[in-house]
This record gives structure tokens, C-alpha cells and sequence, in this order.
């Protein structure tokens, strides 16, 4: 029948063809590759802008109340909370630094205006003052508003979350 030699050349031709066609799939997935992504999701290959996003995204904004409202009907416990992201790097206790500076007394506290010797970036760029609308400003993008910063924290996206932090944040030198 087959010895040796014959069988394991026929093996070798059959791994080597498997081997040729598996490549070749793994190949043609990258070339040909349309979506799927982590969990199922579709990505186009391409974005037309037809600038209906923007038009849609400053609706949005003018339904929901204005930050002036959210802050006078924020909740100082939900701003505990919120604040839990940020005590990693800021302590509540006056005088006392981590990572970041103290944030007691921060809101009206002129910035920069701490004996906190890690400042980073252009702190200057976010105004003269933590105010309100200025920290608003900052805990959306702390990188956008003061370019340079090492502050690490992405920002809080959701303007009821920041109104509340800032009205916990004002309640603790009071």
C-alpha cells in the first residue's frame, strides 16, 4: 500500500495546503475588512458631514435647562458622590494635598491660589477665578481648558453631574 515516506509527504501537502488557505482567508479579512469591531459593532469606512449633527446637537442644548438652573437646584449628596472621582487625586480637608491640589474652598478661590506646588499647564488660559461657570468649563475637558495640564481626568460629561460637584464643592468651607 503507502509507506512511509509516501504517507508523510501526503500529510505535509494536506497541512501545507490548510496552512496556504488559512493565510490566504487571514489575508483577505484585512483586505476586505467591513465593520464588526469589539462586541458586533459596524463602523463605515467613511463620514459624510452634511452639518445636520450640529444643527440636531444645539437643539438638544436649548431644550435641557441652563447650567445657571441645574446649579441652583443641584444636589450636594449626588455631588458627594460625583466627587468620588475625584478623590484619588484632591482631598477635602484645608490645607491638605495629594496628587492634585486641596479643593477645600475652591469655588471663588482665585486659581492657582493654593501653597500647592504641582501646577501644571496653563492654568491662566481658564480664567482668574474657580467661579462656577469657570469650573463648569474646566471639569468638561480639564485638557481642552488648560492645555498642558497632567491632570489625567477626562472630564465629567454630563452637565447635572458637574452642577451637583460644584454645589458639593461650595458647601464644604461653609
Amino acid at each position: 500500500m503507502f509507506d512511509t515516506m509516501t504517507s508523510t509527504k501526503i500529510i505535509g501537502a494536506f497541512c501545507g495546503a490548510l496552512l496556504v488557505f488559512l493565510l490566504a482567508k487571514w489575508g483577505a479579512e484585512i483586505l476586505y475588512a467591513t465593520g464588526g469591531g469589539h462586541g458586533g459593532e459596524q463602523h463605515a469606512a467613511y463620514v459624510i458631514d452634511t452639518g445636520e449633527g450640529d444643527a440636531h446637537a444645539a437643539e438638544e442644548a436649548e431644550e435641557g435647562p441652563s447650567f445657571d438652573e441645574l446649579l441652583a437646584a443641584a444636589d450636594v449628596a449626588k455631588g458627594a458622590k460625583v466627587f468620588g472621582k475625584c478623590k484619588a487625586c484632591h482631598k477635602i480637608e484645608d490645607g491638605v494635598h495629594s496628587t492634585g491640589p486641596s479643593l477645600f474652598g475652591v469655588v471663588n478661590r482665585a486659581i492657582g491660589g493654593t501653597d500647592f506646588g504641582g501646577y501644571s499647564g496653563k492654568l491662566a488660559q481658564a480664567g482668574e477665578t474657580w467661579d462656577a461657570a469657570t469650573l463648569n468649563a474646566f471639569l468638561t475637558n480639564p485638557k481642552k481648558a488648560t492645555p498642558g495640564t497632567s491632570m489625567s481626568f477626562a472630564g465629567l460629561k454630563k452637565e447635572k453631574d458637574r452642577a451637583n460637584l460644584i454645589a458639593y464643592l461650595d458647601g464644604l468651607d461653609g
